[in-house]
C-alpha cells in the first residue's frame, strides 16, 4: 500500500525543517519530486541526497509571497515532468506578537508567507492537476489554526493558519469534480530550525508537558505517514479532512 513509484509529488518549503523532511519520506515511496524554497544551495544539495532514492528530483528556487516566481515554478515542473499528482503546502514562516502590539509590517509578513502563499501555490499547481483530471493536495497547517494558547502571542499566525485550514474545506469542495482532493495536517510541536529555540526553554517545555497528552515534542518523520497516506490512490475518497499530528494537544 502507499507506494506513489511515477508519481510527482511538489514540496514548497522544502530546503528544512518539516519540508525536507516530508520530501525524504516521499523519496523513499519512490515518488519523483519538485522541491522549492528560496535557498536553493540548500536544494540542490537536498536533490543530491534524494536521488540516492532512484528517483528524479527538481530543485527550484521560488518565493511562494511572489506570484511570478510561483507561477514560473509550476510551468518549470510541468516541462520536466509533463504532470503534477501531489502538492504540499509547506512554506512558512511567522512574526509573532500579540493583538495589542503587533505592527501593519509584521502582520502583513505572516499572511502572505503563511496563508496567501497557499492560494498562489494551489492555484499554480491544481491547474496542472485539473488538465490531468487528478491530483492531491496536502496543506501544512498548525493546531494553532484549530486553537488559541497561553504560552505565547501569535496572533497573526494564529489566524494564518485558521484560513488555510478552512481554504482547504473550500478547495476540496471547488475541485473534487476534478478529482482532486485537498486536505490539511495541523502538527503540533515539531523542532525545526524556526522553533528549536522557543522549544528548547524550560519554560515552553514545561508547558508542553502540560499540554499535550503525549508528553513530548514531534520527532523527526511523524508527519511523513499521514502525508503519503493523504497522498496515496488509497485515499481517494478522504477529502476536506483535517488531520491534528500534535500529540493530543487539541483532544484536551
Amino acid at each position: 500500500m502507499f507506494d506513489l513509484t511515477g508519481r510527482v509529488v511538489v514540496v514548497s518549503g522544502a530546503s528544512s525543517g518539516l519540508g525536507s523532511q516530508m520530501a525524504r519520506g516521499f523519496a523513499e515511496q519512490g515518488a519523483d519530486l519538485v522541491i522549492t524554497a528560496r535557498r536553493i544551495e540548500r536544494l540542490e544539495a537536498l536533490a543530491e541526497e534524494l536521488r540516492g532514492e532512484g528517483v528524479r528530483v527538481l530543485p527550484l528556487k521560488c518565493d511562494v509571497t511572489d506570484h511570478a516566481q510561483v507561477d514560473a515554478a509550476a510551468e518549470a515542473a510541468e516541462k520536466e515532468f509533463g504532470k503534477v499528482d501531489v502538492l504540499v503546502n509547506c512554506a512558512g514562516a511567522a512574526e509573532n506578537a500579540g493583538v495589542l502590539d503587533m505592527t501593519d509590517e509584521q502582520w502583513d509578513f505572516t499572511i502572505a508567507t503563511d496563508m496567501t502563499s497557499v492560494f498562489y501555490v494551489t492555484r499554480a499547481f491544481g491547474n496542472i492537476m485539473k488538465k490531468n483530471n487528478y491530483g492531491r493536495i496536502i496543506n501544512i497547517a498548525s493546531m494553532y489554526g484549530l486553537v488559541g494558547n497561553t504560552a505565547m502571542d501569535t496572533v497573526a499566525y494564529h489566524t494564518s493558519k485558521g484560513g488555510v485550514v478552512n481554504f482547504t474545506r473550500a478547495v476540496a469542495a471547488e475541485l473534487a469534480k476534478y478529482n482532486i482532493t485537498c486536505n490539511a495536517i495541523c502538527p503540533g510541536y515539531f523542532e525545526t530550525e524556526l522553533t528549536t529555540d522557543t522549544l528548547n526553554t524550560e519554560s515552553f517545555t514545561q508547558y508542553m508537558q502540560a499540554t499535550v497528552p503525549l508528553g513530548r515534542y514531534g520527532r523527526e518523520g511523524e508527519l511523513n505517514a499521514g502525508a503519503i497516506f493523504l497522498a496515496s490512490d488509497e485515499a481517494s475518497y478522504v477529502t476536506g479532512v483535517i488531520l491534528p499530528i500534535d500529540g493530543g494537544y487539541t483532544c484536551v
